[in-house]
């Protein structure tokens, strides 16, 4: 049976609709276009894969928020992270001078397996993704999720590069160093203490930047005292300026260790800048300080890997908090870029021992 034709045919002919596709590569497509990934990079999740592509980097997700004692919505950050991104082609930093995924292998790894209302699993899960991740060579840079996933995410790093040690810079207006969170060892209030309760990192490898409002108590900060973590106030930024405190920073984390760890919670922003947090407290950090601490620590010293953690999009407006976390990100990858030896196979391959690497057989 014959099929007529539409008497409009014509003028869709005319038009050019239902010609030939355009063969457009995926990075070259508006960022609202197809699935979420960060900066639209290729989405692998199987570590032998990512270990094959010899990635530089590696995004992770961390959709993980049962440990959060205030306001919740983390759950949904590394999405909005993700989606926070409306550039699309090929990015270059103005503020470093270079093209980060012209020079590094990258890839979004996807995201941990958690599930509400299982704390424990869910920081299992992260702890073996973030594992499976770093054992490849890739730098693990992951997305949350409230600030209790740095406790799997740190752990993973230090227990797989042992013995050589990690030093962590963590950005945030709180310390994080209670004994508990209403009784629970895995409150986001929390990890850094059982981060140096289990050895993964030691006290006086341990740096805090932003550190502003009414916790700690003097109980908890004597604690912290006799560790030997280093606390930069925000009364000290604002005295010195970051850029002199972030360089102290960096030689007190360095004080053994061979690479830093940058945790950084969103909140360490002012929250006139960044209210999609949880718990937000005022008179923090500008955006463009942070930005450039970012670059200071990324340009001039090895990375074992960042979380960036607290992003609650319920909370956030025109997505600007999730457009800081991007941006934190996005920073950290072009500093890489601008460090790496264009001739050297991997980024991190300085960091990964014999015993570390895949074997040929």
């Amino acid at each position: 049976m014959s099929r007529s034709i539409a008497p409009f045919a014509a003028a869709i002919a005319e038009l050019g609709w239902g010609g030939p596709q355009e063969n457009r590569s995926p990075l070259d497509r508006p960022s609202y276009v197809g699935p979420v990934s960060f900066c639209q990079l290729p989405w692998v999740e199987d570590p032998a894969e990512i270990r094959r592509r010899e990635s530089d980097i590696a995004i992770i997700g961390a959709p993980f928020d049962d440990a959060v004692t205030h306001r919740p919505g983390t759950r949904f950050g590394p999405r909005a992270i993700r989606e926070a991104q409306y550039q699309t082609g090929v990015l270059h930093s103005l503020q470093v001078g270079a093209a980060p995924f012209e020079v590094l292998r990258a890839v979004d790894a996807g995201d941990a397996q958690v599930y509400p209302g299982r704390l424990q699993h869910g920081h299992g899960e992260i702890y073996r993704k973030v594992r499976e991740v770093a054992e490849t060579g890739a730098i693990p840079i992951v997305l949350g999720g409230d600030h209790s996933i740095t406790w799997p995410n740190a752990t993973a790093v230090a227990e797989m590069r042992w013995p050589q040690r990690i030093g962590i810079v963590h950005f945030d207006a709180h310390a994080d160093t209670a004994m508990d969170g209403y009784g629970s060892l895995h409150s986001h209030g929390a990890p850094m203490r059982r981060l140096i309760e289990s050895g993964a990192v030691l006290g006086k490898n341990f740096v805090q930047v932003g550190l502003r409002g009414y916790f700690p108590d003097e109980p908890t900060l004597a604690w912290m005292r006799a560790q030997g973590m280093q606390s930069h106030f925000m009364t000290e930024i604002e005295e010195r300026g970051s850029e002199a405190v972030v360089a102290d920073a960096i030689a007190e984390a360095l004080d053994g260790p061979d690479a830093i760890w940058i945790s950084l919670d969103i909140d360490v922003v002012d929250p006139g800048l960044a209210p999609g947090t949880g718990t937000p407290e005022p008179g923090g950090m500008l955006t463009r300080e942070l930005l450039r601490a970012l670059r200071q620590i990324a340009q001039k010293v090895p990375i074992a890997g960042m979380d960036i953690v607290e992003v609650s999009p319920p909370y956030d407006w025109a997505e600007s908090t999730a457009m800081i976390a991007n941006r934190a990100a996005l920073e950290v990858i072009s500093s890489l870029a601008k460090r790496k030896d264009r001739k050297s196979t991997r980024l991190n391959s300085s960091h990964m021992s014999e015993s570390r690497m895949p074997s040929s057989a």
